[in-house]
C-alpha cells in the first residue's frame, strides 16, 4: 500500500502507465517503416533521411498556422522527445535539446526512442515525493512548466501523450484502411 507521501504520484504515475501499457504499445505491434513514414496529405511534417544515416524531425518555430498534418514518424518522435526533454530538464542535467536529438529512422528505432523517453520520465515521476507536486519548477525554454504546480506539468505530459498516442493509432487504421473500397 502507498504511504501517504506517495499516494498522488503513485496515482500519476499509474494512469501514464496504464494508458502506456494497455493502449498505446498493444496498438504499436507490427507497425512496418512504411506506415512510420506514410504521409496521408500532401505536405506532411516527418523524420526526413539527411544523410549518412541520419534523420531530422520537421520543426519550425513559430509553428504555422494551421501546422502541418503529421506522420506517425512525427508523432511518435514528439512523444519520445517531449518524455525525454522533460525528464532531462526536470530529474536530469538540462542537456536534452531538439540539437542533441539522434531521431529514429526506422519504425522499430521510433518505438525504442519513445519507450527510452517513458522510461526517463515515469521514473523522474516515480521516485518523487508527493510534496514535490505542489512546487513550480522551470522547464525547458518555450515551455509553461514554471507557471503552474509540477502535479499540473505531469498531467500536461499524460495528456500529451495520450492525445498524440491517439493520433498514432488513428493513423494506423486509415493506412491500414486506405486501399480498402466499399
Amino acid at each position: 500500500m502507498a504511504t501517504m507521501s506517495k499516494q498522488r504520484t503513485e496515482q500519476l504515475s499509474m494512469q501514464l502507465d496504464w494508458y502506456w501499457d494497455a493502449m498505446l504499445r498493444p496498438r504499436l505491434q507490427g507497425l512496418s517503416d512504411d506506415e512510420y513514414f506514410w504521409e496521408p496529405a500532401p505536405g506532411c511534417w516527418t523524420v526526413r533521411p539527411i544523410g549518412e544515416g541520419k534523420f531530422l524531425s520537421d520543426w519550425e518555430e513559430p509553428e504555422p498556422t494551421p501546422p502541418p498534418f503529421t506522420t506517425i514518424a512525427w508523432r511518435m518522435c514528439h512523444i519520445g522527445f517531449l518524455l525525454a526533454e522533460r525528464a532531462s530538464y526536470h530529474f536530469g542535467n538540462r542537456s536534452y535539446t531538439l540539437d542533441a536529438v539522434d531521431w529514429p529512422g526506422t519504425a522499430q528505432d521510433g518505438m525504442a526512442f519513445m519507450e527510452r523517453g517513458y522510461e526517463e520520465w515515469s521514473a523522474g515521476v516515480a521516485a518523487l515525493e508527493d510534496s514535490a507536486l505542489a512546487h513550480k519548477q522551470e522547464g525547458p525554454p518555450g515551455t509553461l512548466d514554471g507557471e503552474f504546480p509540477f502535479a499540473d506539468v505531469i498531467l500536461h505530459l499524460n495528456r500529451e501523450v495520450i492525445h498524440h498516442g491517439a493520433e498514432v493509432a488513428l493513423l494506423r487504421d486509415l493506412y491500414r484502411a486506405r486501399d480498402v473500397h466499399v
